[in-house]
């Protein structure tokens, strides 16, 4: 399946919930949530066990989050992905987004039948600095 427009994901939906987003500096989600954040968007880490990470409170699940996702951000691995699909689902949110080397077709298919748009095996600061440069958020 085609992967949709990452340029107007990217332009359109503020909010993301990171899954995975570890709290160590030199990890990838870390590195990613932050460029996000720092680019004007609202991102929502999701670490069970965690107290906060990047200044934002920090939740077990994505049903746990009291306010809207759009984009939910998947940092785990490809065989561990299923439930959290789901779990967007349930929450209505618009995108699952699944990290580079992550690929799920029946859960993404799932998503897709759910009405969510979904994007394989890329990252959005790769997508973010392809079609924005370095330039802040765009509106």
């Amino acid at each position: 399946m085609e992967t949709p427009d990452t340029r107007e994901i990217l332009r359109k939906f503020r909010t993301f919930a990171v899954v995975g987003l570890s709290p160590k500096l030199h990890r990838d989600s870390h590195r990613v949530a932050q460029f996000l954040q720092e680019h004007g968007y609202r991102i929502i880490p999701v670490r069970p066990g965690a107290e906060s990470i990047l200044g934002e409170k920090c939740y077990a699940t994505l049903t746990e989050i009291p306010a809207r996702v759009e984009v939910v951000d998947l940092f785990r691995r490809s065989e561990a992905v299923a439930p959290f699909v789901d779990e967007a689902i349930a929450i209505q949110a618009k995108v699952v987004w699944m990290q580079l080397g992550v690929i799920h077709e029946e859960a993404a298919e799932k998503a897709r039948r759910a009405g969510l748009l979904v994007v394989m095996d890329h990252c959005p600061v790769i997508e973010y600095r392809k079609h924005f440069g370095s330039s802040p958020r765009p509106t």
